[in-house]
């Protein structure tokens, strides 16, 4: 199963994912993830996309395309995969499906997570990531559990990442409207978008999801 996951920044895309690639055996290839793994690492891509992340501007495509490219040929990624944050431009969607069908594959299904704006804007804001671990919390609706606000996982420092401002969550939000959402109607012409109410308890948004995986 070949599935791709839409929607703006904060929509749960990541938190879903996890969930799906769980109960249906396929492995979650996040684009945020892997730009960060370049970035700790200091590699040429990682440097370079950068100056875009700290803007809060998405990754130029070809940085982006080169990289998923790469990731989608490893071996753990054969019985098939969940695309979370790729593509975010239709270019980039031109350009996967190009490389998909060199290759003799296909996608499966889009989902397309639908959150109001300013829900949205009140997710990223209060967002935290653990300094050490990675791992990601909300102060209102997942806080950690430690008394002294520390991750609960390894106990390092939480703090809020550049791209989580209020400045720059407000101009992500705008360059998201601009330059991504024409790839729900690039993939409603293939058939393939599936639009899903992302808002309310992450249980009752994974249901929407499974009835329309389980099609």
């Amino acid at each position: 199963m070949r599935i791709i996951f839409l929607g703006a920044p904060g929509a749960g895309k990541g938190t879903q994912a996890e969930s799906i690639c769980s109960d249906y055996s396929i492995c979650q290839l996040s684009t945020g993830d892997i730009l960060r793994s370049n970035l700790k690492s200091g590699t040429e891509l990682g440097l370079m996309a950068k100056t875009f992340m700290d803007k809060g501007e998405l990754v130029s495509d070809s940085i982006i395309i080169n990289m998923i490219q790469a990731e989608i040929q490893k071996p753990e990624l054969k019985n098939g995969y969940l695309l979370d944050g790729f593509p975010r431009t239709v270019p980039q969607a031109e350009a996967l499906d190009e490389f998909l069908q060199r290759n003799g594959n296909s996608l499966d299904a889009v989902l397309v997570l639908d959150v109001d704006y300013h829900e949205l804007l009140e997710r990223l804001t209060a967002r935290r990531t653990c300094r050490n671990c990675g791992k990601s919390y909300h102060l209102i609706f997942n806080p950690p559990q430690s008394q002294d606000g520390r991750c609960d996982s390894c106990g390092g420092e939480l703090y809020q990442r550049t791209d989580d401002s209020e400045e720059t969550v407000l101009n992500r939000l705008k360059v998201y409207n601009e330059q991504t959402k024409p790839l729900i109607d690039y993939y409603q012409k293939k058939n393939l978008a599936k639009i899903i109410q992302g808002s309310g308890a992450i249980s009752d948004v994974y249901s929407r999801i499974r009835a329309v995986l389980d099609k």
